[in-house]
């Protein structure tokens, strides 16, 4: 019996140009570095706390999946969170993510230690958040997002506020965007039909 003919994979993802220039930043080639809040953009926001602390966050593989292609692309990922918790260590060990700092007070601070270890400047990075605490790291950024759920001044600052709402696709499409913006996306969808977890979960 003859096999079916297999459906042939296509990038249709598209954005608007003029977010695509945006998202190209200055030099014109993308970011070379991403920056990620956790809660309210990996997650949706929501805190678990029981009697003995904060225990549970929930995280959408779509959204571990496309930080593994950024960095994939050559596009660093870094995590930078206000709080620190067990949940939060293990979801950075299990995607890989080299770079990322828990429980800071000052974002910037913390940022700037990151970018100058990765002799990077703020022309060459993109960054998600939804606070006031992410506000200094967004206003200084190359190009800024946040989910729709993100606080109005976050939203007012930002290039693009995503459809998908954080902890359920946001960091997805924030993702997507950077690689479509350079160019990678779709060598990357040619080129990657399997997983990029070594045997764990996005």
């Amino acid at each position: 019996m003859a096999g079916r003919t297999m459906r042939p994979v296509r990038a249709t993802l598209g954005f608007p140009p003029g977010l695509l220039l945006a998202a190209q930043g200055p030099g014109g080639r993308g970011p070379k570095a991403a920056i990620f809040d956790v809660d309210g953009v990996l997650t949706d926001g929501r805190l678990y706390v029981g009697e003995h602390g904060e225990t549970v966050k929930a995280f959408a593989s779509l959204d571990g999946h496309g930080l593994k292609l950024l960095a994939r692309a050559g596009i660093a990922p870094l995590v930078i969170t206000g709080r620190d918790s067990a949940a939060v260590r293990r979801r950075v060990a299990d995607l890989g993510l080299a770079h990322a700092v828990y429980g800071v007070h000052d974002k910037l601070a913390a940022a700037e230690a990151l970018l100058a270890a990765l002799g990077l400047g703020w022309d060459e990075v993109a960054a998600i958040g939804d606070d006031w605490p992410d506000l200094p790291l967004l206003a200084r950024a190359a190009f800024a997002a946040a989910p729709p759920g993100a606080h109005a001044e976050v939203r007012a600052i930002a290039d693009h506020v995503t459809a998908a709402p954080a902890g359920h696709g946001a960091a997805r499409e924030f993702c997507d965007l950077l690689l479509v913006a350079a160019g990678r996306y779709a060598e990357l969808l040619q080129g990657h039909p399997t997983t990029l977890d070594g045997g764990g979960a996005p």
